[in-house]
């Protein structure tokens, strides 16, 4: 049974596509509860730890998901610079662990984000969460699933629809064909997307781009022109069609970034992204 406990926890500095390093301690707010390994499926993987501020709430809450091309990561690596700027707002988190591909390849990952989006939404109440104030984050592969479990619909057949408020991707992956050939192939979606007869069309139907339409939430994309490992282009790409399919869509350009950012820059997104949530309710 999962347990609760307070204050100190660890987590993995690395960042999304890199070689995990040793813990390094982190405090919580002051209060802060956490409720470690939560299931929200049957696997052994696909448990998150669910943070809740102190006081009696309703409180907004930000489900985190965390990258690693769908090979690697570690919801423990979101603690620093990702859960902890929302705890500090206020917020219940819930940090999402999901199956990796050499568990199990596309479209698990996906299956698995919108199950546990579902099960964080359904049980809201339960951790001091408005349900309606409900928003969703990841940085690369993660910003991918937080990107699919705004927008994949019913047809897509990977899961029962989400509702989220809002959804904040940091430079993820949004056509997931254009990594597995050509000049943007990527050894993480070669493996994580398996080979077959039906290969791209399973990457069709894992990628954000498939559903762009004007009934998603409200997206804010940020990704940096720098970026080697997933272009640009896919943040650029995504926020123009959106826009154009009507939906609202917004993109912070970071100029000279790469992927994943420093500390000093992250300070300076965060307020940005506080005012997008502000604006769209969750906040």
């Amino acid at each position: 049974m999962p347990h609760v406990r307070f204050l100190l926890v660890s987590l993995l500095t690395a960042s999304a596509l890199s070689a995990q390093t040793a813990p390094t301690p982190v405090r919580l707010p002051a209060g802060v509860q956490l409720q470690e390994n939560v299931p929200y499926d049957t696997h052994p993987e696909t448990v998150m730890d669910i943070y809740r501020p102190a006081g009696a709430g309703p409180f907004p809450a930000m489900i985190v998901i965390h990258g690693g091309g769908w090979t690697g990561g570690m919801k423990s690596g979101m603690v620093a610079n990702w859960v902890l700027r929302y705890l500090e707002k206020g917020f219940v988190v819930a940090n999402v662990e999901y199956r990796l591909a050499a568990v199990a390849k596309a479209p698990a990952a996906v299956e698995d984000a919108l199950k546990a989006a579902n099960f964080f939404i359904d049980n809201a109440k339960k951790y001091g969460a408005d349900p309606k104030r409900v928003a969703v984050t990841g940085g690369s592969a993660g910003g991918h699933l937080a990107l699919m479990v705004g927008m994949a619909p019913k047809s897509a057949k990977l899961g029962k629809p989400v509702k989220v408020r809002a959804v904040v991707n940091f430079y993820g992956i949004t056509d997931v064909d254009d990594q597995l050939h050509g000049a943007n192939e990527r050894k993480y979606a070669v493996t994580w997307v398996p080979e077959g007869p039906d290969r791209m069309a399973l990457a069709r139907r894992v990628s954000p781009m498939t559903y762009v339409r004007k009934d998603v939430p409200p997206i804010l994309t940020i990704h940096g022109d720098a970026d080697a490992t997933v272009p640009y282009e896919h943040g650029v790409n995504i926020t123009k069609a959106l826009t154009e399919a009507g939906a609202h869509a917004e993109m912070i350009p970071v100029p000279k970034g790469q992927h994943g950012f420093p500390k000093e820059t992250s300070d300076q997104l965060y307020p940005k992204i506080f005012e997008f949530l502000k604006k769209h309710g969750v906040m």
